[in-house]
């Protein structure tokens, strides 16, 4: 009876390392993926949000202007 609880507990334990072995495999290629996908980002000329929204704000009030001077200018040209 003794022999088959063994053999349960030695299956039991070769599982656990083979899980472990696994999830170290996965958190190094997750962590490889990372580190190529950062350089591959950092190799393009990619812009941050920060730098994005920036330029659009600046469109957006450049368009604002641009509209006011034409208010201005057709009103000018209306005398």
């Amino acid at each position: 009876m003794q022999a088959p609880n063994k053999l349960f507990d030695e299956m039991s334990k070769l599982m656990t390392n083979a899980m472990g072995v696994a999830q170290g495999a996965k958190t190094e290629a997750e962590t490889a993926m990372k580190s190529w996908m950062d350089r591959w980002m950092a190799d393009r000329d990619f812009v941050t949000r920060e730098e994005f929204d920036a330029v659009k704000a600046m469109a957006a009030k450049a368009r604002e202007e641009n509209e006011a001077l034409k208010a201005r200018l057709d009103a000018l040209e209306a005398k």
